[in-house]
């Protein structure tokens, strides 16, 4: 990882374009012929509906809710099954046109949107019930103020933000040690961190656009951007285990990943917010 200056249209266009190549890879690594059983839904929706159940009177049935950073829309299509009218928000024009062949495949209607999230309100026509993003998302942007003025500008009052991701304080630990060692910035400077790998998070293939740039953002600074922006914070949870696996030290727990036994309580894994648009 080197630490560099770097623009954010130069930025995001080569991640743009890591995660074009993706798309094809996640389609055959997601285990996509899981979801021809009706019933099935994502792992991550799973853990997310239950965090949000509290919050949501009658579920999910009847919501207008617009995925931020959908991707392939395997989160997104859960949701639909949950009873939502879904809207899934990307950049990568193949990872939304495999979220619509997924979608025609299983006979579930949702509406694909291609744009940066940074300008999400002005490409999504109407407002939301509820605003979804999770996981392994925000990383990828620069400036989370700007972020979390579209959300707020995509959810009609009285509607709800929910956002799981990884933990900031995970993300500065060295992946490779044998021991919870700090390698990376916690805080952000406004640069950005670059990386160089072929690979991806599931799956065996490679790709060709492997330069990427990532941004760290500490805990403070998404929950006073949404602050920010209007919202009110109603819960913040953080957990213990990431549903891949950060560290090659990390043992499957179900379908999640977690540290080794000495070191569970030490550090945490994940981070949840859920605001309200009053």
């Amino acid at each position: 990882m080197d630490q560099v200056d770097i623009g954010w249209e130069p930025a995001r266009e080569a991640n743009r374009e890591n995660w074009d190549e993706r798309a094809a890879l996640h389609v055959e690594a997601y285990g996509l012929d899981a979801y021809d059983d009706p019933t099935h839904l994502s792992e991550v929706v799973r853990a997310d509906a239950a965090a949000l159940a509290p919050f949501l009177a009658d579920g999910f049935d009847g919501l207008d809710v617009c995925h931020l950073q959908c991707h392939i829309g395997t989160d997104t299509l859960s949701l639909a099954r949950l009873g939502a009218r879904v809207t899934g928000v990307d950049f990568s024009r193949p990872a939304l046109d495999a979220a619509a062949a997924l979608a025609g495949r299983l006979g579930l209607e949702a509406t694909w949107v291609q744009t940066d999230v940074l300008d999400a309100r002005a490409a999504v026509a109407g407002d939301f019930d509820l605003v979804y993003t999770s996981i392994g998302t925000i990383t990828w942007l620069k400036d989370l103020d700007r972020w979390a003025t579209q959300i707020a500008g995509l959810l009609r009052p009285g509607g709800t933000f929910y956002i799981r991701d990884g933990h900031p304080l995970v993300y500065s630990l060295d992946e490779e040690r044998d021991e919870l060692v700090l390698r990376y910035p916690y805080f952000g400077d406004g640069s950005a961190q670059a990386w160089d790998d072929p690979g991806t998070y599931v799956g065996d293939g490679t790709v060709t656009h492997t330069r990427t740039y990532e941004w760290p953002h500490p805990l403070s600074e998404v929950v006073n951007a949404l602050i920010g922006a209007g919202l009110r914070i109603v819960r913040m949870d953080e957990g213990k285990t990431l549903p891949w696996r950060f560290s090659p030290r990390m043992t499957p727990v179900g379908e999640d990943f977690e540290w080794p036994r000495a070191e569970r309580d030490l550090v945490p894994c994940t981070f949840t917010v859920i605001a309200i648009k009053d």
